[in-house]
């Protein structure tokens, strides 16, 4: 096979070593399709990064650079003033995290890139938990979420903490493009990353990645998970251009209880066998009435 016919290497391929099913694995396909291949990649230490490098292998079929937990940023923004300084201001970077890495480790790091306005998308997996590393809670764990660091008992209805709201705070440092989808709505996904790549200046894609051994689900129930999440107004599909609103999840019919959503996922089991945990189902579909109201969906 000659140079010119040898096929291509996709931009993520097959060769990963993810759980069966997992919702990380679905959200980063879902945002390879909709990648050029002009592209450079910084990728944060976490679930992405372990299971598509295990060294000396790849499944990424472009170029791409891992560092450490906090500094994707970091170095993607290093990345783009070396590619501005050649006067390629063609060739997209785009940083890659989970939660841990995103709204806790390498928050310094991803806001002062956002400060300082840089052509980069920056795209966060949210699993909810450091699930790399042994499920510990993160500053996107949900409220009552049990994990290894919050543990459900008799004296705890685990996490105690609300959800950060990274999209607010993207917003606030008044980015071109901010969106947020998630696993379970895969062409959700593909459609949002072209137009982020179609910007010039910063962006930022938050999407809900279900974990199977952190949520403590069947590894057939990622993208249902994805999509109650979103029809519960718990996660709904935002995008925002310039700081406006211009397209979100509209319930309608499809509206769905809250406690359809956290059932079937063995870190909220606890919530299901006394009353203490049943009002705590109540508050969380507060949480879920109040998205609803305030993005008018």
């Amino acid at each position: 096979m000659t140079k010119n016919t040898k096929k291509q290497k996709p931009i993520l391929g097959s060769g990963h070593r993810a759980c069966a099913g997992c919702g990380q694995m679905i959200a980063a396909m879902a945002v390879a399709s909709g990648m050029s291949r002009d592209i450079i990649i910084a990728n944060a230490t976490g679930c992405l990064e372990v299971t598509t490098t295990p060294y000396p292998e790849t499944a990424w079929g472009v170029p791409w650079i891992h560092s450490l937990f906090e500094n994707a940023a970091a170095v993607a923004s290093g990345i783009r003033a070396a590619l501005n300084t050649k006067g390629d201001k063609k060739t997209k970077v785009i940083a890659q995290g989970g939660d841990g890495g995103t709204f806790d480790i390498g928050f310094g790091l991803v806001s002062g890139m956002w400060e300082r306005g840089e052509n980069i998308l920056y795209i966060a997996y949210d699993t909810e938990a450091y699930s790399n590393t042994g499920i510990q809670a993160s500053g996107a764990t949900p409220i009552s979420a049990s994990t290894t660091t919050t543990p459900a008992g008799s004296n705890s209805l685990g996490s105690s903490q609300v959800k950060k709201d990274m999209i607010a705070i993207a917003l606030a440092h008044g980015l071109n493009y901010v969106a947020q989808s998630t696993a379970g709505y895969p062409s959700d996904i593909t459609n949002k990353v072209k137009k982020a790549i179609s910007h010039s200046g910063p962006a930022y894609i938050q999407i809900l990645s279900p974990c199977i051994p952190g949520w403590k689900i069947k590894p057939d129930e990622g993208l249902s998970m994805g999509q109650l999440a979103v029809q519960t107004g718990l996660y709904p599909l935002l995008e925002y251009e310039n700081g406006v609103l211009v397209n979100k999840s509209v319930l309608g019919k499809n509206k769905k209880p809250v406690k359809d959503y956290l059932e079937p996922q063995g870190r909220f089991a606890h919530l299901f066998k006394d009353k203490k945990g049943k009002e705590q189902i109540k508050e969380i579909q507060k949480l879920a009435d109040k998205n609803i109201e305030r993005y008018g969906l």
